[in-house]
C-alpha cells in the first residue's frame, strides 16, 4: 500500500487540566504557546488549541473561562503567522473564534447548534464535523460494530443536509467519523470504522480528519498506559494516512512526520 499524499498533521494543544493524556501540562500561557511552537517546528501544520476537556471523566468549563483560556494563545500563534484551529462545542466559544477569524473550527458535536449557522456560512474558516454517538463530551456507551457505519451515515447525512441547506459551501468541510469513546466502549467499533474510511469518503466526497492519538481502544489494545501509547497511535495514524485520512490530529507531530516521511520514501518509485 501506498499514501498517495501526505496527511496534513494538526498538533493538539490542550488547554485544560483534566484532558486524558496531558491535563495540566500547558494550562499556563506560556507553556501552550511554547508547545503550539514546538509542534510547528516538528511539522504540525495547524495547531488545534482546546480549553475544555472532552472525555469521559473531564469536568464542564463555563464558555468564558474557554475564551479566556484561549484568548492569548490564539492572539499570539496569529502574531507568528501559525494557523489556528479551536476545539470547542460551545456556540458561544464558537462564534467568539469566528470574530478572532481563526482558519478551523473543530467541533465534537458536529455543529449542532442552527443559530450558529448563519455566521458559519459568513465565514471563511473550514469546520471539522465530528461524528459523536452522544451528545457532548465522550460518554462510556455500548455499541455495536455491526450498525456503527449507519449511525454515522445517518448523523453525517442530517449534519450535511442541515449545514450547507443553510448555506455553508460543502467545499469548506471536512469529516471526522469520531474515536474511541465517541464511538462507544468497544475497541471493534473504532476498527470498524477505520478500516472503512475509504467507503466514508467515496459515499461523501469530503476530506477526512482522523484523530486517534494515544485513544482508550488503542491502549486496551496494545495492554498499554497512556505514557507508553505512541507505537500503538503510530500505528494507528499510519494505517488512516493509508486509508485515505486527508488530516491526522496528533499529540506527537515529531513521530508522525518522521513514520509518514518514511513510508513514502520505501514507496517510493513504485
Amino acid at each position: 500500500m501506498t499514501i498517495a499524499s501526505a496527511p496534513s498533521i494538526f498538533g493538539i494543544v490542550n488547554v485544560t487540566s483534566d484532558s486524558f493524556s496531558d491535563g495540566g501540562k500547558f494550562l499556563n500561557t506560556a507553556a501552550a504557546i511554547e508547545h503550539a511552537l514546538q509542534l510547528t517546528k516538528d511539522g504540525a501544520d495547524v495547531i488545534d488549541l482546546g480549553a475544555v476537556a472532552s472525555n469521559p471523566d473531564a469536568d464542564a468549563v463555563p464558555a468564558a473561562e474557554e475564551i479566556r483560556r484561549l484568548a492569548p494563545i490564539v492572539a499570539a500563534l496569529h502574531e507568528r503567522d501559525v494557523t489556528v484551529s479551536v476545539d470547542t462545542f460551545s456556540s458561544e466559544t464558537q462564534a467568539w473564534a469566528l470574530a478572532q477569524r481563526v482558519a478551523w473550527l473543530n467541533d465534537i458535536q458536529g455543529f449542532g447548534d442552527p443559530a450558529l449557522y448563519p455566521a458559519l456560512a459568513e465565514a471563511r474558516c473550514k469546520l471539522v464535523l465530528m461524528h459523536n454517538v452522544v451528545e457532548g463530551k465522550a460518554q462510556r456507551v455500548e455499541t455495536d460494530a455491526s450498525t456503527i457505519m449507519d449511525r454515522l451515515y445517518a448523523f453525517f447525512d442530517r449534519r450535511l443536509g442541515a449545514l450547507t441547506g443553510a448555506g455553508v459551501p460543502a467545499e469548506r468541510i471536512v469529516l471526522d467519523p469520531g474515536m474511541g469513546f465517541f464511538l462507544g466502549n468497544d475497541p471493534n467499533v473504532s476498527l470498524e470504522v477505520l478500516r472503512r474510511l475509504p467507503e466514508i469518503k467515496a459515499r461523501y466526497g469530503l476530506p477526512l480528519l482522523v484523530s486517534v492519538s494515544r485513544k482508550s481502544f488503542l491502549r486496551k489494545l496494545a495492554g498499554v498506559e497512556v505514557e507508553h501509547a505512541g507505537p500503538a497511535t503510530l500505528a494507528g495514524e499510519l494505517f488512516a494516512a493509508l486509508n485515505g485520512a486527508d488530516f491526522i490530529r496528533t499529540h506527537d507531530v515529531a513521530a508522525l512526520k518522521q513514520g509518514l516521511t518514511v513510508w513514502k520514501a520505501l514507496n517510493s518509485g513504485r
